[in-house]
């Protein structure tokens, strides 16, 4: 391939749970591909997201959180997920809060194969204050492990975000694009439109509902411009049914409309949403049914 030619390959972004991997993931590709809320382990799957620049197309995988707090088998798909996705990358993008180091984020830097390039991003950085402590991190950070560079980004604000993207590209292989010069993600509408249920489920709810709640598109049609949803929310017990339903079906019909204004603006077009709650005690411990439900 010519030295004109332009670079293309696979990057990883990891950190532990809730270090603003999947915000940072939606900033680089410039579209909602990857769900966030404030609720650690929002992820739980491995989300593609591409960004096209003028020499380079970037393919992002967004990562579970690892973490080693919970060993139920939707944890041990998630972390399967995270080791299984750094054998074959390009490059690795590791996220860390951008005032703290701590005891998670040197057990995942272990995990990082010492083939592999990282760039280290110190998310948050609009929420740093002192610039001198910032500096300090810093210097402890990069005797840490060669990584190919530093930067601080704030995913949230956009701040430093093309400047890491600058610096990963260069640490990619000269190649062909793998994917369309429009193409954002490789999951499907169907996928999209679950996740898009389960953000707002979480981001409504906060801590009042376990993270092992779970939506499954029971029916995903076209109909000319207009998309046909009809969706299920599984929980664990029947007093998180109640919340989920809310005094009059308040709450579920506020996580239908802002699902469904989510869908129409990914999607462009519009979208009738159906929502359904049922109880499905342990489900997060069951094999078969994470698998069936994607997640392994």
């Amino acid at each position: 391939m010519s030295e004109s030619a332009g670079r293309a390959g696979t990057v990883a972004i990891v950190g532990r749970p809730n270090v603003g991997k999947s915000t940072l993931l939606n900033r680089l590709v410039g579209a909602h591909v990857s769900i966030t809320s404030r609720k650690a382990q929002t992820t739980r799957h491995r989300i593609l997201g591409i960004r096209n620049d003028p020499q380079a197309q970037l393919v992002f995988v967004d990562t579970p959180g690892f973490q080693k707090r919970f060993n139920n088998a939707l944890n041990r798909a998630m972390n399967k997920s995270v080791t299984g996705t750094l054998a074959s990358v390009d490059a690795i993008v590791l996220v860390v809060e951008a005032w703290d180091w701590d005891e998670r984020d040197d057990l995942l830097l272990a995990l990082l194969p010492a083939g592999v390039p990282v760039v280290l991003a110190l998310n948050k950085v609009d929420r740093v204050k002192d610039r001198a402590k910032l500096a300090q991190l810093l210097a402890a950070c990069a005797a840490k492990r060669d990584f190919a560079a530093l930067v601080p980004v704030s995913a949230e604000k956009g701040t430093q975000v093309d400047a890491l993207a600058a610096e990963v590209a260069k640490l990619l292989p000269q190649a062909e694009p793998m994917y369309g010069p429009d193409d954002i993600t490789d999951r499907s509408e169907r996928f999209l439109a679950a996740e898009l249920v389960r953000e707002k489920l979480f981001r409504l709810l906060g801590d009042e509902l376990p993270y092992t709640s779970a939506v499954v598109i029971d029916t995903f049609e076209m109909d000319g411009d207009l998309r046909r949803i009809q969706a299920t929310i599984f929980v664990d017990r029947e007093g998180h049914k109640s919340i989920v339903i809310g005094e009059k079906g308040a709450t579920l019909k506020r996580i239908g409309t802002e699902a469904r204004l989510g869908m129409q603006d990914l999607f462009g077009s519009k979208v009738f949403l159906e929502l359904w709650v049922k109880v499905k005690s342990g489900w997060a411990d069951n094999e078969a049914i994470v698998r069936e439900w994607g997640h392994g």
